[in-house]
């Protein structure tokens, strides 16, 4: 598909247009923005930019307002992908556990070797360990492989 076609199908399908995508686009940049700069950089009224946003947060398109932050700034210096076996008997667990951990800011259900991705924060390697040896002693968790993430080129929001 080219990218022209491509655009055109996920608007039609996702219920947004042009209007709101390039609102979304502008809130991925800097979502401080006041409804009034959102719209004199768009040169499209306030009316309409507190309209769509409205919407666009009822419809759960927007699902909350968040800053970016540089956790290596923060003393996070440990960042990991860990990829798990889990029976699907016991794929629930994860809310109950693995979900509710601090140091955790990604879990994915995959397809693949590995049933879920779990993507995690530590301070040190100390945390890091502990955090495995618990993991590791869980009764839904069969096998763990752990991926030490050396550098971040890149991480930002998909823009629409």
């Amino acid at each position: 598909m080219s990218a022209s076609i491509n655009s055109l199908y996920r608007l039609k399908n996702s219920m947004i247009d042009k209007v709101d995508q390039k609102i979304l686009n502008v809130l991925l940049e800097n979502s401080r923005l006041s409804y009034r700069q959102i719209a004199r950089k768009l040169d499209i009224s306030v009316s309409t930019v507190i309209n769509r946003m409205d919407k666009l947060e009822r419809e759960g398109i927007i699902k909350k307002y968040t800053s970016m932050l540089d956790f290596e700034k923060l003393g996070y210096e440990v960042e990991v992908i860990i990829e798990i076996n889990i029976p699907k008997a016991y794929m629930f667990k994860i809310e109950d556990t693995l979900i509710k951990d601090p140091n955790v800011h990604g879990i994915y259900s995959t397809a693949g070797e590995f049933d879920v991705l779990l993507m995690a924060k530590f301070k040190d390697r100390r945390q890091l360990t502990t955090f495995l040896k618990r993991l590791q002693g869980y009764e839904f968790v069969e096998r763990t492989h752990t991926k030490l993430i050396l550098k971040n080129f890149k991480e930002e929001q998909v823009k629409v």
